[in-house]
């Protein structure tokens, strides 16, 4: 499952995932002046485990487009509005392959929710064949293999309006919920 990052201990777990996992790769860490949204993913056992952040785009602003052509991409240029970056989806090692699918839908919601057409990113190869095989996420590689901060990355642009609109296509998609070890107090007493 996952849920939005809303209170400052959620988000030094966040911090604390990502970080732990770009140094495990060997990554240069870069933290985000903006951020729209953040994500945490929760294994089974409770443990917050993964991380999304979805960042404001800008055509005449954003770092990415100094890695790849987002900015003159037709789908990009034509619908600045409509854009936004997924960064830092990282998972523990302990968890890797058991929590895409809520990150993922993490990213669905947040797209939905704000009605963005198109994530943009930049993909570790493995990762970017993983979704485009196993999970057949509709995104387009919009150039070659680079070099950038530590790894190898793929400039990719997802097709999100695609995905929160044919929902039914993707059986991977897991809904938004409020695990109750993480709910604030008065939801528990609610729940009383």
């Amino acid at each position: 499952m996952f849920k939005r990052v809303e209170t400052d201990w959620e988000l030094a777990r966040f911090n604390d995932i990502w970080t732990t996992v770009w140094k495990e790769k060997g990554y240069e860490l870069e933290y985000s002046d903006e951020v729209l949204e953040r994500y945490v993913a929760i294994a089974g056992d409770g443990t917050i485990a993964g991380t999304a952040e979805i960042k404001p785009y800008r055509l005449n602003g954003s770092a990415i487009n100094r890695v790849a052509p987002f900015a003159r991409h037709p789908k990009i240029a034509d619908n600045p509005g409509q854009v936004a970056e997924i960064d830092k989806m990282a998972v523990l090692p302990q968890y890797r392959g058991k929590l895409v699918s809520d990150l993922l839908s993490s990213a669905v919601y947040c797209a939905e929710r704000y009605r963005f057409r198109y994530f943009v990113s930049l993909l570790e190869p493995v990762f970017f064949r993983a979704l485009r095989i196993s999970y057949r996420v509709p995104m387009e590689k919009i150039g070659e293999k680079t070099y950038y901060k530590g790894d190898d990355v793929i400039p990719v642009i997802f097709e999100m309006e695609e995905i929160y609109t044919h929902k039914s296509k993707y059986d991977w998609l897991v809904p938004a919920r409020l695990p109750e070890a993480l709910a604030p107090a008065s939801l528990n007493r609610r729940a009383q």
